[in-house]
């Protein structure tokens, strides 16, 4: 797991911050504005789109795991709903509408540097569109339970596991 970056600097003056102890732990303080600096987790939302028994998935096309498969899914924008940002992704990445059907799993631990810490997934089934790949994918297929490609991201695994049991 990746180390998260310590932030350095206050983000409302810019002043040097400086550890303090506080709510039981250490801490990140502003000597200047006299306030504790949370640091706040980077959420991912993503689904699980099943069809005909089988499951979509997206390749990379951008680092970081370039060439491996995921779920569709991405960043939860601020102000956003995490079931909202997992259809707007799927749409972004496959060209498809889909609806969420269930909450599957909440996976914590960050992957990788520029990773989520907490990625919320979804199931969901596809309402309408023609799947084509977006952006950050260079292709995209429905596979069934024994036939998973190589895997992106533990997240990933942890998902169509669950998703492969309940099958």
């Amino acid at each position: 797991m990746a180390r998260p970056l310590e932030l350095n600097y206050c983000p409302r003056c810019g002043h040097a911050l400086e550890m303090r102890r506080a709510f039981g732990r250490a801490r990140r303080y502003c000597p200047s504005c006299d306030v504790i600096v949370f640091r706040e987790h980077k959420v991912a939302a993503g689904v699980i789109v099943e069809r005909d028994g089988k499951v979509l998935l997206v390749r990379r096309s951008i680092e970081p795991r370039r060439g491996l498969w995921t779920f569709p899914g991405g960043f939860v924008d601020f102000g956003e709903e995490p079931a909202e940002a997992a259809v707007r992704e799927c749409w972004e990445e496959t060209g498809l509408e889909v609806e969420i059907t269930e909450l599957l799993q909440v996976v914590a631990g960050q992957e990788h540097e520029a990773g989520a810490d907490i990625v919320i997934i979804y199931g969901a089934r596809p309402l309408a569109g023609k799947p084509s790949p977006g952006d950050e994918v260079d292709r995209l297929d429905f596979f069934g339970p024994e036939d998973l490609p190589p895997l992106a991201f533990d997240a990933t695994r942890e998902a169509l596991n669950q998703w492969r049991s309940s099958w």
